[in-house]
């Protein structure tokens, strides 16, 4: 049997708020010919036009209801229903109830038609076409779920949505080729914030512990020096580390 790789684009990864030329948490991983959005958060739908139609998505996941992480799903919504032809129901895997406020953006039954919502807890695992997805029950100030996908193959890859420490991302990320990792502050998170964010020293030090092929750090709070999460993240990992950018590619496998 023919293996195909799994590809992650990078379509966005500004934490809290789009900066210029960089939108928020979204990335499109495709295997076999199917693409599987992750988090579309403000701002990403124009750079998933660079890549492809918005006809073309076949599922999408979303780790959590900040809108950081799920705005675009409204303007992919209406991309599908409000085209002729419409597209069909787009499967889209979220945990119960986090997408209530997006969705409630439009008046009622206008997106329904091109919406298949497949709501689960965290810790559940899902199929999504050719991909198996462990999800995970992380810390956060909403539920939020983090996702290990798996391909045909055993390529495999992690992301954590937004967390704060938990013995549970070690089994998230174990051994994964790579490991896509919220790393909103450098070295310290602030009190107020410890238990529900992490630092590029948590993701380099989560990376380590968990044996992972690469790390991408992603969600970088507006502002954070870039090679300076990198070089904090290396104190604690050997292996590659760089930090998510709009149009990145990555082989994974």
């Amino acid at each position: 049997m023919r293996l195909h790789p799994m590809e992650l684009t990078v379509l966005g990864g500004s934490g809290a708020w789009p900066v210029a030329g960089q939108g928020c948490s979204g990335y499109l991983v495709e295997h076999g010919g199917f693409r599987l959005l992750l988090d579309p958060g403000y701002g990403v739908l124009p750079e998933l036009l660079r890549h492809t139609h918005p006809h073309a998505v076949d599922a999408v996941y979303v780790t959590h209801g900040h809108p950081d992480h799920c705005a675009d799903l409204n303007p992919l919504l209406r991309a599908r229903a409000l085209t002729d032809p419409p597209a069909p129901p787009l499967p889209v895997h979220a945990p119960v109830g986090a997408l209530d406020a997006v969705l409630a953006l439009d008046r009622p039954g206008l997106l329904e038609p091109a919406l298949d919502l497949r709501e689960f807890a965290p810790g559940d695992t899902l199929r999504t076409g050719p991909l198996l997805a462990s999800t995970f029950d992380l810390p956060h100030s909403r539920p939020n779920a983090g996702v290990r996908l798996e391909a045909t193959g055993g390529a495999s890859l992690a992301f954590t949505g937004d967390t704060g420490p938990s013995e549970q991302l070690t089994a998230l990320a174990r051994g994964v080729d790579l490991l896509l990792c919220e790393a909103t502050h450098l070295r310290e998170v602030p009190p107020e914030d410890a238990g529900e964010l992490l630092s590029a020293c948590h993701a380099g030090g989560l990376a380590r512990r968990s044996g992972v092929g690469r790390l991408l750090l992603t969600h970088l709070w507006p502002g954070t020096d870039a090679r300076e999460a990198v070089r904090l993240a290396r104190e604690n990992y050997r292996g590659p580390v760089d930090v998510a950018v709009p149009g990145m590619r990555a082989r994974v496998g």
